[in-house]
């Protein structure tokens, strides 16, 4: 058993003794759904743009059963609350949708999963008014959660979360959605029930995720294609560099970013930053203040940086696409200025210790930085990290390698 198997085993046992505490009986069942590393395309979703994450080994996994007692009822638990959350099913339409930017109704950690309930559950009222009339399906659950998805490290606990609530109410509500309609419904969660302005990148990514493989996907019409990553193959690894700075997308610069960045469209007159190309920025410069210029050019060249990521590992393979994870870490630090001193420490110190290439990955503001690295050098980069950290006074990074993994899944 390999120590990612080790860490999934510990996160079922611990979702499924906390549903037999909040419940008093055995779950009907093991969903899980993965975090993810965004290789590179960042704050480019929603902006209709393109993206290349993957899943990995680290996952959340929701212990679910149907309520006996109560047809209208949710309740919610984690390891990481004090204390469950229970409302009426009824209740959910006047608790949300939530104002973007604005605190939710309930405790954030489970606004996550009733707010996937409460899209789940107009999605399936929706159709079964349009079909039959008939929503009898949807009944009072139960659901307890656990995860060792690191939280606020970027790495997209909040889409796992979503992911597995998603998957476990889709089977035992009987909705019959696939995998990029959950992804809508994890979306709409985040946006709407929590008020975090992301886009649909993450949870495709916590849907979708193959072994081995990087999602490219086309934000606009959601076409997903893997790209085989090929790292391990190659020798290399993806060493996680976690700040342990926690950010939130709730609240604060990301907002802002998505502003500007909805304002640099309207200036272009274009729907979305998507339509904009590179040779387009002189006359955006042109047009536009610098801050907004400078946002908008990260967006636009972003783009062309994943479709450059795309194309490379396709003809050169892993160890050819340093050079674009370093530039893109440069955009986002001085165009998109989202990066934090730990960050940029995280990823100098990287590179000077040999890795091929490395960036921040995430919302920003926070998080991880991912580096590109020999096999054999995973230790050395990591040391290095550790004591470039503690020479500048900051708090002790979370270092550790993932693989590309699959996407949220039935477990039991």
């Amino acid at each position: 058993m390999t120590l990612s198997d080790t860490h999934e085993t510990e996160t079922q046992d611990a979702a499924r003794a906390l549903f037999l505490e909040l419940t008093g009986r055995q779950p009907d069942g093991l969903w899980s759904a993965p975090g993810r590393v965004n290789l590179i395309g960042e704050h480019t979703d929603y902006n209709d743009g393109f993206v290349l994450p993957f899943a990995i080994p680290h996952r959340t996994v929701a212990a679910v059963g149907l309520r006996d007692d109560d047809r209208g009822r949710v309740r919610v638990a984690s390891t990481f609350a004090d204390e469950p959350v229970e409302v009426a099913l009824d209740e959910l339409d006047e608790l949300f949708p939530t104002t973007l930017g604005t605190e939710p109704a309930v405790p954030e950690w489970a606004a996550y999963p009733l707010g996937v309930a409460w899209a789940l559950r107009q999605a399936a009222m929706a159709g079964a008014a349009a079909a039959t009339g008939d929503a009898r399906g949807i009944r009072g659950i139960d659901i307890a959660i656990a995860s060792d998805v690191p939280v606020g490290a970027g790495l997209s606990s909040s889409a796992a979360i979503e992911g597995a609530a998603a998957s476990a109410l889709n089977d035992l509500w009987s909705t019959g959605l696939d995998r990029t309609a959950l992804a809508r419904i994890g979306r709409r969660a985040e946006n709407e029930a929590v008020g975090a302005p992301t886009g649909i990148m993450d949870q495709m990514a916590s849907m979708l995720g193959e072994t081995d493989a990087a999602i490219f996907l086309d934000c606009r019409s959601l076409d997903a294609n893997l790209v085989p990553l090929g790292v391990a193959e190659a020798g290399l690894a993806i060493l996680v560099m976690d700040t342990r700075v926690k950010h939130a997308h709730s609240t604060g610069g990301y907002g802002e970013r998505r502003a500007s960045c909805e304002l640099g469209a309207k200036i272009m007159g274009v729907p979305a930053l998507r339509d904009v190309s590179v040779d387009d920025l002189p006359r955006a410069q042109q047009l536009m203040d610098d801050v907004t210029f400078r946002r908008v050019r990260h967006i636009v060249t972003e783009n062309q940086r994943v479709l450059d990521t795309v194309r490379v590992l396709r003809e050169q393979g892993a160890r050819a696409i340093g050079d674009l994870l370093v530039a893109s870490h440069v955009s986002m630090r001085d165009d998109f200025e989202i990066s934090v001193p730990e960050l940029d420490t995280a990823v100098d110190a990287a590179l000077a210790a040999g890795a091929l290439g490395a960036r921040m990955t995430g919302g920003g503001f926070g998080g991880a930085a991912i580096a590109l690295v020999e096999q054999d050098a995973v230790t050395t980069v990591s040391d290095a990290v550790a004591a470039a950290f503690a020479a500048s006074g900051f708090r002790a990074p979370a270092l550790f390698t993932v693989t590309p993994s699959a996407g949220a899944h039935r477990d039991a």
